[in-house]
Formats: structure tokens, C-alpha cells, sequence
């Protein structure tokens, strides 16, 4: 397939944005109406009209022909190249997107993904046209609470019994759940083999018998996390994704899409350099050499985040999964979540503890409490380092004791 000229293609993707998006604000007036929080913490209705809106603009995307640009043809996507698809983030930037939210970014950018390379035929032509044109929405069943980091050690069940499975145990840090359509689920199937290769996955619909989805409040005051319980779930095989025991595969593709997305500033998540720069002015304390010195470090962060980031698209194989690459631009956007809220923290003192009145302060409050969670989510900070060492610069791999079949390990 020949590709299109990057710079024809490019002003294609300009007018075409005109049509269904608003240019942007301002960065400053941008800035002065951000939501700084990184995770959503609304009430149920208004994030029903937020995924809504989301899903005008993400069906408008698909229809155009920009959706899931370098997945293959064959597999449901456009076949470009990633520098085709830093082009149009690119273009995107320069337009009033509709904020995202976690189910959105996970039912597209993941699920999708996961159901496009990894399922049949039918799969495809079912369930990952209908989640990248997010008719359906998809939530992620991966972590337990036994399960994080060591996502292998999983110990949700999933039993043959003819043409369905039935699914026993509890899923937690689960986005969207309760408006989700389906979930992407890890169950074990085989538990005398080693813990990664007994790992199965299926398409789980939520509202199946012995599904329950049990909201999390968080110390941010939303509850945009849940808890999954399955309960004798019956999943029938024509859901299973994948082979029996490619599970791991699976999950290790979509946590590096994953880690792409997190690392990709496709999704706004918490506040930014422009942010702290209005902040900062709006405070008077731009004059400070002091302060002068942190906002130039975290414009420097900021901007080599972004540098890598383009880096990492542009060398992608077009169509290529995610490598372990991705786990650098992960690490950086969690870092550079962390020193914004510091920078902000320091230019505000103790009123970024109350509520003053003064526009544009209190709401960092959203973005300090957010931040630490952004460490954990997709892979924590120490499985990101570690797999920057092991896969990136081939440092020896840390020992591992768990070679074993699993219902061998400890516990099991």
C-alpha cells in the first residue's frame, strides 16, 4: 500500500478538523478554564454527557477514515505510518477536542487494539469495528487486588464447561466499569503451568449474570474507579480472545498501548506548564528569579517529554505493537504530572489548601491529589524502570524465583 504525501495528507487532516472542531482558546484562557484534574471525578449524568460528547467526535473521526491510523488494513485500521499519526496529533492540538476520559481512551486505544490483532475474523468485524467507533465501550479487567504490579501472579478463575467459561474472582482499579458494555478480562485457565502461560483472555459483556460493579470513592472525592466481582460468570468461547493460554500476550500488547497512551498527551490529564505560567502570572511572582528558575526546569521537562514522545512515534514500525519504549515516555509524563503539582504547590504556599476564592488556585487541589495515581496506573514507576533496563538497555534481568507451575507458588 503506498502511502500518502505527508504534507498533502497533513492539510487534508486541517480541513477536515475545521468541520467538526472549534479552533483553540488562547493558551492563557485555556489555561484559566482547565479542569486540572487527572482522573474525572464527576457525578454519574454529567459523565454520561461527557462520554457522549466524546463519542460524536470519535464516531466523526472513524467515519472520516482517521481512526486507528497505523493499525494494518487487514486488521481494521488505516495502514499509515506513525509519522502519519504524530501529523495528525499535531494538526488535533491546533482544535477544541472534547476532553476524554479513561473509558473512552481504554475502549479505543486498548480493547480495540487488543481485539483487532488478537481476534477472529468475526471478532473484529463485531466487536473491535464497534469499540474503535465507540459504539460499544470497553473497560479493562486486569488488576486484582493480589495483582498489581505482578500482574502474572492473577488469580481470577476461568473454567471450561463445554462452549462457555465459567468465571470466578474480583477485579479492582477498573475505569468506566459502570458504563461499560464489555470488559477485557484475564482469567487463569491452566494453573500447572508457569503463572504466565496459564493466563487466558475473554470479552466479558458487564451486564451478564454474576457481573457486579461496585464504585471506589477516592480521597479526590470522585469514583471514577470500581471493583469487578464474577461470580460463576458464563462467558461463552466465541469470546474468548485469542488462544487458551495467550492471555499474557495479550496483556503485555495492550499494556504497551497502554503505556503509549499514558505517555502520549493525546488525552489532557491534570494541569500543565501553561497552567502554572498563568498561575504564576496571576500571582504576580513572575519577577522571582526563584520562581523564573522553576518555571524554566519545568518547561524544559515539559518539552523534552514531548520531544520523546514524537521520538517514539517516529520510530515505530508503522502498524508495529508498542515496544518497550513506551515505558520511557510513560515514566516521563508521570514525573512531569508530579513536578507540575510541586511548581504549583510552591508558587501558591499554604492557599492551595483552601478554598480562597481566587480563580484558578483551589482547583490544584484536583491535579496534587490525581498525580500520585498516575504512578500506578499502566505499570507502576519501578516495573516502568524495570523494563527500560532489562528491554531497553539490556541490563541483566532481575532473579526471578517463580519458574514454577503456579499452583506450586506460595499461596496457590
Amino acid at each position: 500500500m503506498s502511502q500518502p504525501d505527508p504534507d498533502a495528507w497533513r492539510r487534508q487532516v486541517r480541513q477536515w478538523l475545521a468541520t467538526v472542531l472549534e479552533p483553540a482558546r488562547a493558551p492563557e484562557s485555556a489555561a484559566a478554564a482547565a479542569d486540572l484534574a487527572v482522573f474525572h471525578n464527576l457525578p454519574q449524568d454529567e459523565e454520561r454527557l461527557l462520554l457522549e460528547r466524546c463519542r460524536a467526535y470519535q464516531r466523526a473521526r472513524f467515519d472520516a477514515g482517521y481512526q486507528a491510523l497505523t493499525l494494518p488494513v487487514d486488521k481494521g485500521g488505516a495502514g499509515l505510518t506513525a509519522a502519519h499519526a504524530a501529523l495528525f496529533a499535531q494538526e488535533e492540538s491546533a482544535f477544541e477536542v472534547p476532553p476524554s476520559t479513561e473509558l473512552i481512551s481504554v475502549t479505543v486505544r486498548l480493547v480495540a487494539m487488543a481485539v483487532s490483532l488478537f481476534g477472529t475474523d468475526e471478532q473484529r468485524q463485531e466487536y473491535a469495528r464497534a469499540f474503535l467507533r465507540t459504539d460499544r465501550l470497553a473497560c479493562q479487567l486486569f488488576s486484582e487486588p493480589g495483582a498489581g504490579s505482578d500482574l502474572a501472579a492473577l488469580r481470577t478463575r476461568a473454567r471450561r464447561d463445554g462452549d462457555v467459561w465459567v468465571i470466578d474472582g474480583q477485579k479492582v482499579w477498573t475505569s468506566g466499569a459502570q458504563f461499560a458494555d464489555h470488559g477485557l478480562l484475564l482469567a487463569r485457565t491452566d494453573p500447572d503451568v508457569v503463572k504466565q502461560a496459564g493466563i487466558t483472555a475473554f470479552l466479558v459483556p458487564m451486564d451478564a449474570p454474576g457481573v457486579e460493579v461496585r464504585p471506589i470513592r477516592q480521597m479526590s472525592g470522585g469514583a471514577s474507579f470500581n471493583e469487578v466481582f464474577l461470580s460463576g460468570a458464563r462467558v461463552p468461547d466465541a469470546l474468548r480472545i485469542g488462544r487458551p493460554g495467550q492471555g499474557w500476550e495479550v496483556a503485555t500488547t495492550t499494556l504497551a498501548f497502554e503505556r503509549t497512551a499514558s505517555g502520549s498527551g493525546n488525552r489532557r490529564k491534570g494541569g500543565t506548564f501553561a497552567d502554572v505560567l498563568a498561575l504564576a502570572r496571576s500571582l504576580g511572582r513572575t519577577t522571582d528569579p526563584l520562581v523564573r528558575q522553576l518555571l524554566a526546569d519545568l518547561y524544559v521537562r515539559a518539552a523534552l517529554r514531548e520531544a520523546t514522545v514524537d521520538r517514539v512515534a517516529r520510530t515505530s514500525a508503522a502498524g508495529g505493537r508498542p515496544g518497550p519504549e513506551a515505558s520511557l515516555t510513560k515514566l516521563m509524563a508521570s514525573e512531569l504530572l508530579t513536578r507540575t503539582g510541586q511548581v504549583a504547590a510552591e508558587l501558591m504556599g499554604a492557599r492551595i489548601s483552601a478554598d480562597t476564592g481566587e480563580p484558578g488556585t483551589f482547583a490544584w487541589t484536583q491535579h496534587l491529589l490525581g498525580a500520585p495515581g498516575y504512578r500506578l496506573a499502566g505499570g507502576t514507576d519501578q516495573i516502568q524502570r524495570n523494563l527500560i533496563g532489562e528491554r531497553v538497555l539490556k541490563l541483566p534481568p532481575e532473579p526471578r524465583t517463580d519458574r514454577v507451575p503456579f499452583s506450586q507458588l506460595s499461596g496457590n
